[in-house]
């Protein structure tokens, strides 16, 4: 399935290259040629693979500039395990903007998104704008489900939604929405979404969002927050979340008791100059029946000359699942102008319990990029994991990318 819409892709670029001839379109993306190699957690076997990433953009097809479609895609080949050729269609839709002033249509793949939920859909989104101090979106379509080997959708796999939110206002964004997902057995999932943004005193923004399973009468999740910026280089920041766990109604998973867990967060960013900047964050993690965690951070950005930079954090985490204690360092060096290299140093020493010790994870990295032109770059990373697990784990990336 996924070949085949792979092929698709192909042919609808053909067409999309031969309408900018004629409407004098302007074609921009992307081509990235990869090769990957690194393990399958899957199986446990050594990986490696060439793949060609597209991401395509089509505009101005018609006078007015209102017609446009957008794509992007991946086709990979196994060359050590004998898996043969896989490929993904993520999106390729078409857009038409203003349709008598009020009316955005958006046809084919695409990511719909909003308070109440998400997906990937072969459908379409409609929003109606203009209309007031309230603008509305419709969606729906077929649900696309990827697994390891394709696409996994059935027949009967579908999502509509629909949303209102507050049109005008520059300091207010307010959002709410209804998301339904349905398969083979009916209503999968039903659910209300609301979102919040406010910003206030030149120098407050406060938001929030929460979602509603109306199959379960649960708040799914919920997170309200404020960011304060008494300066320019000072930003305060300190939120609550919480989730609960929520399954697919035909899920085996959604009679099973769960926690709620709840998480509050506080974290202070400061730019000292050019060459310096700080940041501190303290998180309290509640999984109930008593589980609960503490978490340290602190980090540096430091740039000691012009082209070089380094970055620094630290973070100590103890109570439910043990303790943690470990860092990052990153250095980040460009020699020339088109020429980038970085690298770095991931150590942790962990603890799940009394009974298993102390253990240590590392991971080594170094990478770079060098641009050839405002158009053609390469890139290459490496890194090696060791831990309990895998002594030496390396698996790495090198790319090939032309902007057009």
């Amino acid at each position: 399935m996924s070949l085949k819409r792979g092929a698709c892709l192909l042919a609808g670029m053909g067409m999309l290259l031969s309408s900018s001839v004629t409407w004098a379109a302007e074609v921009h993306g992307r081509s990235s040629t990869q090769y990957q190699w690194f393990t399958d957690y899957f199986t446990g076997n050594k990986q490696a693979e060439f793949g060609e990433y597209l991401n395509l953009s089509v505009t101005k097809l018609d006078q007015a500039g209102k017609l446009s479609f957008n794509g992007y895609g991946r086709a990979n080949q196994d060359v050590s395990n004998g898996q043969g050729l896989n490929g993904r269609l993520y999106y390729l839709y078409g857009d038409y903007n203003d349709l008598a002033g009020m009316v955005d249509i958006r046809l084919g793949r695409q990511f719909v998104n909003s308070a109440a939920g998400s997906a990937l859909i072969d459908g379409g989104k409609i929003d109606l704008k203009n209309v007031g101090p309230v603008a509305f979106s419709i969606m729906g379509g077929r649900n696309v489900i990827f697994n390891l080997d394709g696409e996994a959708s059935s027949g009967h796999d579908f999502i509509w939604g629909v949303a209102a939110s507050l049109a005008g206002h520059q300091n207010t964004d307010a959002e709410l929405s209804y998301f339904m997902k349905l398969d083979k057995a009916g209503v999968a999932r039903d659910q209300l979404g609301a979102t919040f943004k406010q910003y206030l005193f030149d120098s407050v923004k406060v938001y929030g969002n929460a979602r509603f399973d109306m199959t379960s009468e649960v708040f799914s999740e919920a997170l309200v927050g404020m960011k304060y910026y008494p300066s320019s280089d000072l930003v305060l920041t300190g939120e609550w979340y919480q989730s609960y766990p929520i399954f697919d109604n035909s899920s085996i998973y959604s009679v099973f008791a769960v926690n709620r867990y709840q998480e509050g967060v506080f974290r202070v960013d400061y730019t000292v100059n050019d060459m310096l900047g700080v940041n501190a964050g303290y998180n309290r993690q509640i999984y109930g029946e008593g589980d609960d965690t503490d978490v340290y951070e602190v980090g540096a950005r430091i740039r000691p000359m012009e082209k070089v930079q380094l970055n620094l954090n630290y973070d100590y985490q103890h109570g439910y699942g043990g303790k943690l204690n470990g860092g990052a360092v990153e250095v980040v060096f460009e020699p020339t102008k088109p020429l980038e290299v970085a690298g770095g140093i991931d150590y942790d020493v962990y603890q799940r319990d009394r009974a298993t010790g102390q253990e240590t994870a590392r991971k080594y990295w170094l990478g770079g990029t060098y641009r050839f032109s405002k158009t053609l770059s390469a890139s290459l990373r490496v890194e090696d994991n060791v831990n309990h697990q895998y002594k030496d784990d390396w698996s790495g990336r090198a790319a090939l990318n032309c902007d057009f």
